[in-house]
């Protein structure tokens, strides 16, 4: 009769499949990836793997956790070491960078796949709303001391999406290489942040 694994060990065998599972997503694409190979490359039986994983998506939803997790860790470690919400800016975004460079293959599964029906892993939309907290915070803490002006989701957003473009493009090979890429993230920050001290346009009608 095979032995039945303890918490810790099914905590460790599921890490060890998500870890395979990363890297050859990246190198061949999900699509081109079974659970089969994922099985053969841990040295497991496919029989294995579905016992700890419904499907491949669910492997894919847990190796985007994790990433996400890492990545949201990096960030708030790089928020709680700095002080005064402009350092702290420079922190995250630099935190940003670094994990980009660091793990680029994780990057990219998080933010260039999206998974049918997400509201099955709850814990993937947690992971990924724990990365949005970090930012949301620093741009509320920039509205306290009024470096800038309008609605703090909405400027979560911008400066997110402005952030992540500026790594999209490095990961391309699209960033200028006379220009080092936290040099232009810095000066990138740094324009944003002026144009959005003034108060946001009115809409035609009066509404803001």
């Amino acid at each position: 009769m095979r032995p039945s694994l303890s918490p810790a060990e099914i905590q460790a065998f599921r890490a060890r499949l998500c870890r395979v599972a990363e890297r050859l997503f990246a190198k061949r694409g999900v699509d081109a990836v079974s659970m089969r190979q994922l099985a053969a490359a841990l040295g497991c039986s496919a029989t294995a793997a579905y016992r700890y994983f419904r499907d491949k998506e669910e492997i894919l939803a847990a190796v985007r956790t994790a990433a996400f997790d890492r990545f949201a860790s990096r960030m708030e470690d790089a928020a709680a070491g700095a002080k005064g919400a402009r350092a702290r800016g420079l922190a995250l975004g630099e935190a940003h960078l670094d994990f980009v460079r660091a793990e680029p293959h994780a990057y990219r599964l998080m933010f260039d796949l999206t998974q049918p029906d997400e509201s099955r892993y709850p814990e993937l939309q947690r992971a990924s709303a724990r990365t949005q907290r970090a930012l949301t915070r620093w741009v509320e803490e920039l509205l306290a001391e009024k470096v800038v002006r309008g609605d703090p989701l909405l400027l979560a957003w911008l400066f997110w999406a402005a952030s992540h473009g500026l790594a999209v493009l490095h990961l391309a090979g699209k960033s200028p290489p006379e220009h080092p890429l936290v040099d232009t993230q810095r000066e990138m920050m740094r324009l944003l942040a002026r144009g959005t001290r003034s108060p946001p346009r009115r809409r035609r009608g009066g509404r803001s």
